[in-house]
Order: structure tokens, then sequence, then C-alpha cells
């Protein structure tokens, strides 16, 4: 049986992704075809970032040039996963009036091309509840699935031999990818992953103890490269050229957490201009499974059977779609329902504004927050607290792209969203030390840290740790209990390991250009940031911000962080515009740029007057406990003293209203304030708590305007609310920008929150509970099995309800159509997300508030008049 014929029927000259095959001796598969298919293959996976700086990622990433229907089929189809959810919910939703008729009419009104006159709300119900009925979710969408022969050999037997496969394969990426955390280092490290796991497996047994005969001498006779081997593999198994891309993305979807890892580390390569190209190599390993598997377990007619099965079933697939176009439209529906009462409020707070006389007294502070969706709950509280205070959106980085060194580092962390890459190292540095003093802070440092390290080599070495728990172990009951009380933490904070608490509160960002050793031993290196960058840097902030005039006498840049202990996805709590970190040092570097004397000069220079008595201050906003810190009031004017007194006091109302807000869903409603600040503070350092915040959960929309469209408007934590007013852009850049970075990291928060409910097991990371830490960079559930991805349930649902709704991103942008479209046509990744149906886009006319749907080119719906 040869794998060419079969191209001829399905890649024709000038059908996309047709490649002219080219004959080879005994119908061997050609290269160019293998080169293409594992192209394909590997593109479909979406980047996985590590804990340590754990950022949202649009799981759906590779799957961009899909539209969303499509992509339902082809999860479905490869990665035997949901991106809809199950028939019983939009069952339940109908039943709760959370989708009405009229929904239902106008997401039948919607599709593209439109519905037949036969489907009527009225049929839909019908048809969703005899699926009800029928389908269970273990056979929903069975029938057309691509499998492996690991699942094939599974379908038809009480084997488990995936799930084997899976553990298998995952525990040798974990050896040749730790970071550190195992004591015993895989000796094949310095070889490619391929080649190490092929060295490795010489000496593994467990395939053939599992069952699977000389499993050792077939590794050992693959080819040393990875396409080499795939290509060989791929010969004797003589899959249909048809299915080809599909099995292969099929094969790193049965470890695509392994697979997201690895195209993370792929695209940092990228980034930093080398070439590093593993996923063939991943895909090699796996394949070489199921090659042993096909070799020895499956006999001649049974590999014929598996070949057919990759085909699939005609009838099944039709069946497959016309069930998932059901599940599209009603999910539609249910979107359009919450964009409805989303529109709703946004058109009553555009009469209350109309309405309201507008007021041109001079502001006694601004506060800049972050775009994320719980700064909105802490926004509309602080300006209930004072009318001389007002409060605006951005990206939570402030326009600085930096890479922030700790004290004692040669390398930093970026402090910026993962879609650029930072243009500014910033070194920490302790304020008032002399050249002597610094030494000794750093040294002692590092002697504390090098302590730490050998003190934690010797719990956890193999020879020592037992004989360390039978002299040692009761002492450590007195730490237990202080831990378990939330009086001490587990570990130190990072920032603070290895310091006194007196030095850490002396840290300060160093902005002025320097070069030098930032520990001995290490190359010069420039940190700083130049004069000339630091004007541009702090224009395109203040543009971006929509501070060009009418600048208070205090204004304040609030970064945002989290506080919690004992939390692998820590970090995904944290600014994901700072790449996964607090944003206190970007508003510490900003606030001092923007005080700086010569900035201000260069920006007079270029028409930004920030008055003389104007100051930018610096803070943090902890959304675990929903206070803020003030950095570097000390250098305050003194002029200023009364303004930051009473800031302090708005700050303090503002936190102690959202705690209000916040209570019921974290189980602490009904609470005296002096009870709620405790009962929070507590949730922040109590290391079994499993939720100790909400995250991002319940994001469903993003607005990009002038903040009287939203103010007063409560939007329950649920949108991304980012400054924006064209009569201030007339050439369009900064809608632009924010339609290129912000509005796509808010995208992709949504997809990961929607990919981790709609479908946990394949795009999220299950129970907390039951983590592990993989590598220091990842978690498995149990001792086994795939890297996990996404969010864990816990994040997501509170034991009775989901607390995020599984709704895609309804973008809102108060522009004219023409500014809009004129991004969608200069940006295709932009225009891509938006015609592919991977989030809803709508326009706010300016002179009525009135909302418009995008259809396509020229073309916007205005939607009703609430």
């Amino acid at each position: 049986m040869s794998v060419v014929t079969p191209l001829f029927k399905v890649a024709h000259p000038g059908q996309p992704g047709w490649i002219q095959p080219t004959w080879q001796a005994h119908g061997r598969l050609p290269r160019a075809w293998l080169e293409h298919a594992v192209g394909e293959a590997t593109r479909r996976i979406a980047p996985l970032w590590p804990l340590r700086h754990f950022v949202a990622v649009n799981p759906f990433l590779g799957l961009a040039d899909h539209d969303f229907r499509s992509a339902c089929e082809l999860i479905g189809r490869v990665g035997h996963g949901d991106m809809l959810m199950p028939p019983r919910f939009y069952a339940e939703q109908l039943a709760r009036g959370r989708i009405t008729d009229a929904d239902l009419a106008q997401a039948l009104d919607g599709l593209d091309p439109p519905a037949s006159g036969s489907r009527t709300p009225a049929t839909l119900r019908l048809h969703l509840q005899l699926l009800c009925e029928v389908e269970t979710a273990a056979h929903a969408g069975s029938g057309q699935r691509v499998l492996t022969v690991a699942d094939f050999l599974d379908a038809g037997s009480s084997s488990r031999w995936a799930d084997f496969v899976t553990d298998d394969i995952s525990k040798w990426c974990a050896a040749w990818f730790d970071e550190g955390q195992s004591a015993w280092r895989m000796p094949w490290r310095s070889l490619p992953l391929y080649n190490a796991w092929k060295r490795a497996a010489r000496f593994d047994r467990n395939p053939e103890i599992a069952g699977l005969p000389e499993f050792r001498k077939l590794v050992a006779a693959l080819p040393e490269t990875p396409l080499e081997a795939l290509a060989f593999m791929l010969d004797a198994l003589e899959p249909e050229g048809s299915c080809l891309v599909d099995l292969l993305h099929r094969q790193l979807m049965s470890v695509a957490g392994w697979a997201g890892w690895i195209r993370h580390g792929e695209r940092e390569a990228a980034l930093r201009g080398e070439a590093c190209d593993r996923l063939p190599h991943l895909l090699a390993i796996r394949l070489a499974y199921d090659y042993a598997l096909a070799q020895r377990l499956l006999s001649a007619d049974g590999l014929r059977d598996w070949r057919h099965a990759l085909l699939g079933d005609a009838g099944e697939r039709q069946r497959e779609r016309e069930r998932l176009e059901l599940l599209h439209v009603l999910h539609l529906a249910y979107e359009l329902h919450g964009q409805a009462d989303l529109v709703t409020r946004l058109g009553r707070g555009a009469a209350k504004v109309a309405a309201e006389p507008s007021s041109a007294t001079r502001k006694a502070a601004q506060a800049v927050f972050c775009i994320d969706v719980r700064s909105e709950v802490f926004r509309r509280a602080l300006e209930t607290t004072s009318p001389e205070l007002e409060t605006l959106g951005f990206a939570g980085f402030f326009g600085f792209p930096i890479e922030y060194i700790p004290l004692g580092h040669h390398r930093g962390a970026a402090q910026c969203p993962v879609l650029i890459a930072p243009r500014h190292r910033i070194r920490e540095s302790v304020a008032g030390a002399d050249v002597t003093e610094l030494r000794g802070i750093l040294h002692r440092r590092w002697l504390r840290k090098r302590l730490n390290r050998l003190w934690k080599s010797f719990k956890t070495s193999a020879v020592s740790c037992f004989s360390y728990v039978e002299i040692a172990g009761l002492l450590f009951g007195v730490k237990l209990v202080t831990d378990s009380l939330g009086l001490t933490r587990p570990v130190a904070r990072p920032g603070e390991a290895g310091l006194d608490p007196q030095v850490a509160r002396r840290i300060r960002p160093l902005v002025a250009r320097q070069r030098g050793r930032l520990m001995a031993k290490t190359p010069v290196v420039e940190t700083g940031i130049a004069l000339n960058d630091r004007i541009e840097l702090a224009a395109n902030a203040l543009r971006g911000m929509g501070l060009n005039q009418d600048f208070a006498r205090l204004v304040l840049l609030c970064g945002h962080g989290s506080s919690t202990v004992n939390n692998p996805y820590g970090s995904g709590l944290d600014c994901g515009a700072c790449g996964g970190h607090s944003g206190e040092a970007n508003a510490r570097v900003a606030a001092m740029v923007l005080n700086d004397p010569q900035v201000r000069a260069g920006l007079r220079a270029r028409g930004l007057c920030v008055p003389d008595d104007t100051w930018f201050l610096a803070g943090l906003h902890d959304t675990t406990l929903d206070t803020v810190t003030l950095f570097d009031a000390d250098e305050l004017p003194g002029h200023l003293a009364r303004d930051l007194a009473r800031l302090q006091g708005w700050l303090a109302r503002a936190g102690g209203l959202a705690r209000q807000e916040r209570a019921a869903s974290l189980g602490l409603a009904g609470l005296r304030p002096d009870a709620l600040t405790s009962a929070v503070e507590t949730r922040s350092h109590d290391w079994s708590e499993v939720r100790p915040e909400w995250g991002l959960a319940g994001n469903a929309a993003f607005i990009a305007a002038p903040r009287e469209r939203t103010r007063g408007i409560a939007l329950a934590g649920r949108a991304f609310l980012h400054e924006y007013d064209h009569r201030h852009d007339p050439d369009g850049a900064i809608l632009g920008l924010i339609m290129t970075a912000p509005m796509v990291v808010a995208s992709w928060i949504n997809l990961q929150y929607y990919g981790s409910t709609v479908d946990n097991r394949l795009f999220g990371s299950g129970n907390k509970v039951l983590h592990n830490v993989v590598g220091a960079f990842g978690v498995l559930e149990g001792n086994g099995g795939d890297l996990r991805v996404g969010l864990p349930w816990q994040s997501l649902h509170d034991g009775h309800d989901y607390r995020h709704e599984p709704r895609r991103l309804t973008v809102l942008i108060e522009a004219p159509a023409a500014a809009i479209e004129r991004v969608l046509e200069q940006h295709a990744e932009v225009r891509q997300l938006v015609e592919h149906g991977w989030l809803h886009l709508l326009r706010i006319a300016s002179e009525d508030g009135r909302c418009h749907r995008y259809r396509r080119i020229g073309h916007w719906q205005p939607l009703p008049t609430p």
C-alpha cells in the first residue's frame, strides 16, 4: 500500500497546502510531503508558559487560521475534546432564561451562511431535547475521531496503552527538561531530545514489563534523526496520505502538555534569533510507541482496520457536523444574551453621561490602573470615595517593556506582555548604600541562598533524608504549626529571599544608564534607559493612558499583584501585562521617568506639558487583599503632603468597598469589615487554600472607550477597561496599538479561561489538590500523566456552579468604523481573530452611544437601542 497515491485525491494545484509529490522507490513517503505534514501538525500546538511566569495563552493559538466552527470539529476529531459545552448545559441555560427565543433567532440570523427557513427556535429546542436524551459524554463525537495505534488497541479491548504511552513519555521528558528540581540529573541531557530518549530506552524494561515485547530492540533499530525515524515508521505503518497531518497532530495531542512546553521553548529561542526545532523530536518519540505496538501487537488485518479507522465514516462525520452546528447556534445564543445585558448597561450609562454637566475643575488625584478585570471593581469603588478623583485604564506594564534584574542576579525576567520583547534592562540597587555596604549586602544574600540550597540538598538527598527526619523532624513542629496558622510563610518571598527586612525596604530600581558587572565574575552589561528613550517611552505612555492634558496634582500609577503561598499557579494571579509578575517594577520605573525634570523638558518639546506641580506616584494593588501599597512616598514634594494623605484615605475606603463586593464569591458574605479584612488576609497566607482569589474568572468583555462611557456601571469584574478617546488619536496609531496588543492579550486570557471551562481535561489542569510540580516549571495531576496546561478546576467552579461563564470575548471600541477597519486591514492576525469568530467585535458610536456589530469590512449591523 502506498502513501503517495491518495495525495492526488485530496491535494490539487492551487489548493492550500498542496505539494507536488515526488515518486520514490518502493512507494516510500516523499520527504517534501513528510516535512509539510510535520510542519502543519506542529504549527497547531499552542505554547505553554512555565509556572514561574505563568501567563494566559490562547490554547487554540495554532488554529487561528481555522474559523471557530471548523476548529470545534478539528479538536473533536484530533484532540478527542470539546470546544463547546455539553448539550445539558444549554438546556439548563434555556430553563433559566439565560437563552431566550429572541437570542436563538438572532443566532440563526447571524450564521454564515444563513440558516435555512426550517431552522427556528422551536426546532432548535426540539433537537436539543433529543440530543440530551441520547448523548453521553463518553460517546459524543467518538465515531469520527482520529486514533493512534494505542487508542485503537484500547478501543477494542480493556487495555490502557494510551495512558501507558503518555506516562512513559512524560517520565523521560520530565527528566530531560528538568530545571533543577531533581537531585539526580539525566545523564544524556547533552544530547538532543530524541537521541537522549533513544539512549535511555535501551535500558528501560518498563514497556516490555507492561506487555510490549522487544521494545528496546525496535527502538535501537530506528534511524538516528527524528525526520528519518518518522519516515521509516510511517513507511511501515502506511497511513493514508489524506490523514497524515491529522494523525501526526493526534500524536502530539496525546502528549499535549509536553508539546506545548516544547513549543514555548521554540518560541523563546526564535525571539533570541536562535534555531530550535524540538517538536519533531517529541513526535518521533511518540510515534515510536505506536510503531512498536503495531509491530508486536497488531496483526496484518488489525493494521488494515486501523488504517481504515483513520479515514472515518462519512455518515458519522456528517452527524457530528450537524451536532456541532446545533451546539454552536445554542452557544452563540448564550453569548448574545450576555452581550445584550452589557449593551443595555452601557446604553443606560451613555444616557447618564449625556445628562450630567461636564466639570472642568482640576482633579486632586488621578489613578491609572491595569486593564485587568479585577481592577474594574477597585476603580469603581475608588471613584465613589471622592468626586476629586478619577481613574484610567492602561496595560499594567505602563508602556515600559523592561527586563527587571533583581539585586544579586545577572539576568532578570521580562516585565512586559509576552507578545513583545523587553527593550531595556533595569537593575535593582539599595537606596543610600555605598559600594562597601552594597558589596556586603550582595555577599550576605549570596551566602544565605547558597546555604539554603545546601540545606535543601541535605534534606532531599537519597543518603541523608531519612536520618534528617529521624534527628530533626520534631524540631520543625513549631514551624509547621506557625505556617498552618498563617503566622509565618513556608518560604520567603522570592524578591526578599536572603535579604534583611530593613534592606528589602530600601530596594529601588535604577533607571539611569549604567555599565558594569552585576555580580562578581560576570560579563559587563549595560542597564538603565538612555534619556532619549526615556522621553520616547514617557510620551507613548501618556498618550496611551489618555493623559494628554488636565493633569491632576497627584497621578498614581497602580500596578497589581497577588498574595498567595503554596500555590504553583501564583504567578497566574499576577499581572499578565508584566509577563506573569507583579506590576511593582514597571510602576516604579514609569513614575521615576515621568518625574525626571529632563524627561519633562523633552515632553514639552513634543507638545506634552506636564504641570510643574504634578507628581507621579507608584503603587501596587494587591488583588487578593484589595489593598494598595505606595512606593517612594518619602520623595514626594512637601506641597503634596495633604493630597497624599487624602489619597491614602480614599484608597483604604475603596479597599473596604471592594472586599465587601467580593465577599460573597469567596464565601465570606455577612462578615463585619474588620472580620472580613482579617479573613481575606488569612486566605492570602493559608497554604491549604485552593482559591485565595478568583483571578480573572468571569472575564467577558474588553472596552476601549473614555471612562465616562463606563463610569458608575457595575460590571462585576467582568470587563477589561482600556482608556481610549479617538478624538486625541487622529491617525489611529493608538487604536492600532490597542487592537494589536491589549485586545489580543485579553483574547488570550479569555480563551484560556474558555478552554479550561469547556474541557478541563484537555485544556485545563484538573484538580489543584492533586498537583505535583515537575521540573520546577509545570505540574502533573497525581504522580503521572501528561504535563497539565491551562487552569485548575478550582479557579473556574466553586463546587456548585461555574464562576467563569464560557463566553468568547466581546470587544467594544468607541471609534469611527473606518479607523477600526483600517487596523483590521493592516493586521491579518487581528482580522483572523475577528472574522474567524474567536471574539465578537462591536463599535460604540460616540454621538449616541449606540452599538454596532461587525459583520465584514464596510458592514456594521446596528444593535437595538436599549
